[in-house]
């Protein structure tokens, strides 16, 4: 088996004790990280690859930031969602590095946020989810077993919130996003989490403010989706809310999937 998991830690400097806790006993043999929150060069290397892992990075100072982390090298190593203009501050933001590892070809994603939806920033999402089916169609047409694992920031349906109303207006769940959600998943990408778990109310992510851990009103934001060839492995997919639950604990929670 294979043990692929994606996790946004919210700042590796500041889980670092939580994120090697949990590679110790979960012991994925890929973890795709997303806000590393820390320039590539300042990346925990040291403390990760003591415990026989490798790691693959591309950082900002403060925001973005995401990385392949691997017990087996990385390949063909890609840190730029393609598709974006040259200089473009589709270029400048870490938020896509995708790789082969194994016969695995795997992409940690950070996909924008998108709010305020009134301001540039949720015409930038758009852009960046047509760059992201785009690329997957290329992915898709290689016949490759692949695997697009981060935090979308989508809620696909209303099952994947605790609030659907006073959530409506929000961008990660707008028509416009979950359309496009909804476009990789009619091109052939698999929601591993929901061929084993279709029931609702199931989250990744808890906000810090207003209690919603304890009351468990979260949000499902973090997928792997899986091409055709990574599907017909598939042999389980679990959220591990253990995590979460942790002191100084990232508001999301890692999400994993098995392959044979």
């Amino acid at each position: 088996m294979v043990k692929v998991a994606t996790w946004n830690v919210n700042s590796i400097k500041a889980r670092l004790t939580n994120v090697l806790a949990w590679l110790e006993t979960a012991q994925p043999d890929i973890l795709c990280l997303q806000e590393t929150k820390c320039p590539t060069a300042d990346f925990p290397l040291l403390e990760i690859t003591s415990l026989g892992y490798r790691v693959e990075t591309v950082g900002q100072r403060s925001y973005n930031g995401v990385a392949l982390v691997s017990k087996e090298p990385a390949r063909d190593i890609v840190t730029v969602l393609p598709g974006a203009p040259p200089g473009s501050e589709a270029e400048e933001q870490a938020r896509y590095i995708e790789a082969t590892i194994g016969d695995l070809r795997v992409a940690s994603i950070y996909l924008p946020n998108g709010n305020p939806v009134a301001s540039e920033k949720y015409p930038y999402k758009l852009g960046w989810m047509d760059r992201l089916y785009t690329h997957a169609q290329s992915l898709l047409a290689s016949e490759v077993p692949a695997i697009l694992a981060g935090d979308y920031n989508v809620c696909p349906t209303d099952d994947d919130l605790y609030d659907p109303v006073g959530w409506r207006g929000d961008a990660l769940c707008l028509p416009e996003s979950r359309a496009r959600f909804r476009k990789l998943l009619h091109l052939g990408l698999t929601d591993a989490f929901r061929i084993f778990h279709p029931d609702p109310h199931l989250y990744t992510f808890w906000d810090y403010q207003q209690g919603r851990w304890p009351r468990d009103e979260g949000l499902r934001i973090d997928h792997l989706l899986l091409s055709p060839q990574a599907a017909d492995r598939v042999a389980g997919c679990t959220i591990d809310k253990e995590p979460r639950g942790r002191d100084k604990a990232s508001d999301h929670t890692p999400i994993w999937c098995e392959l044979r």
